[in-house]
């Protein structure tokens, strides 16, 4: 496979992609902004430094400093809990996103083998053809070539699969 070809192949892929982010709604690109910045170091780090400072602000005795959230710092708790609840949200939010477009791109797998299967047999028939004008009949009488070139049936293949796998 040349280059030129599978450069064409990433920048398909590419293009999708951004066809997928672009069609975002504003509310749902806020949305994934918040969970990423959610899944960072710097979110970590913010949340224990505010943490500390309202711990600190909280309990230590200095003069001027008022005491807006005593132990056992149930304001905080309660935020910490509204907080908790809207992060989730957005990233429950976000995967339920990339769990469609991961759908999307299996769908798009799922065609595209089952239409090299189909060009692979029909080469594989050719073959069969060919080898036996050659005289080559034992290579095209073949238990296995003959198996190889019949059209697969993918509902047979999924009701075995099915009834192979073990149930719940």
């Amino acid at each position: 496979m040349s280059n030129t070809h599978i450069q064409d192949h990433i920048e398909l892929i590419a293009r999708h992609e951004q066809e997928f982010l672009s069609k975002r709604t504003p509310a749902e690109r806020a949305g994934d902004s918040i969970a990423v910045f959610v899944g960072s170091f710097s979110f970590v780090v913010a949340h224990t430094c505010v943490f500390i400072l309202w711990v600190f602000v909280n309990t230590v005795h200095l003069p001027n400093l008022r005491h807006f959230d005593p132990r056992p710092f149930s304001l905080l708790s309660t935020l910490v809990g509204m907080e908790a609840i809207l992060l989730v949200s957005f990233v429950l939010m976000r995967q339920l996103r990339t769990g469609k477009r991961s759908e999307e791109r299996e769908h798009l797998m799922l065609q595209v083998l089952l239409l090299s299967e189909r060009e692979l047999t029909l080469l594989l028939r050719m073959n069969r053809d060919i080898a036996e004008r050659i005289g080559l009949n034992d290579v095209a009488g073949s238990k296995e070539v003959k198996e190889l070139s019949k059209t697969m049936s993918v509902e047979g293949i999924a009701k075995k699969l099915r009834e192979s796998m073990p149930s719940d």
